[in-house]
């Protein structure tokens, strides 16, 4: 009996917690860490979309979900940012692209307590898109970078 109970003891564990995995830099995506907490990451990315003329138009995150549930998992939010100026716009060059908007931000817990604000780059996520020849579309991305980057160090400042 002793022997079920410890069986039953290790299969609950991963059920109630999880192990931090930090976000780590990939070919196409900016990765952010930084020296806030999340609450306060989460707060200060949706401050720096209105900044950079975008809107928060979805946010999600399983962390609140799971607690209810029993289950602690890291902090861990997506934000999707976008406007409607670049949404009529990019509908009317490739609406295929329009499958990423709006463009999320990821803000995630790392093991130590910080914070990360990630996101796939805009021309990464666009370019595919772009009609052989075609520059209008991967114009709209670039503009789209480097209003992302700007979010990023708005909210990623200390």
């Amino acid at each position: 009996m002793l022997r079920l109970i410890c069986v039953l003891l290790c299969l609950a564990l991963p059920a109630t917690a999880q192990e931090v995995r930090d976000l780590t830099p990939r070919d196409g995506w900016a990765v952010h860490p930084t020296e806030h907490d999340f609450d306060t990451l989460v707060a200060r990315t949706r401050s720096a979309v209105s900044e950079n003329g975008l809107a928060v138009v979805t946010r999600a995150g399983p962390t609140g979900a799971a607690a209810n549930r029993g289950i602690s998992i890291p902090g861990n939010m997506v934000i999707g940012a976008f406007n409607n100026d670049f949404a009529v716009r990019i509908l009317r060059l490739s609406p295929h692209a329009m499958i990423h908007a709006p463009i999320r931000l990821y803000v995630t817990e790392n093991a130590d307590g910080t914070a990360s604000l990630s996101y796939i780059l805009p021309s990464a996520l666009l370019s595919p898109y772009a009609e052989p020849g075609e520059t209008a579309l991967l114009d709209a991305a670039a503009e789209l970078d480097q209003i992302f980057a700007a979010i990023a160090v708005s909210a990623t400042a200390r």
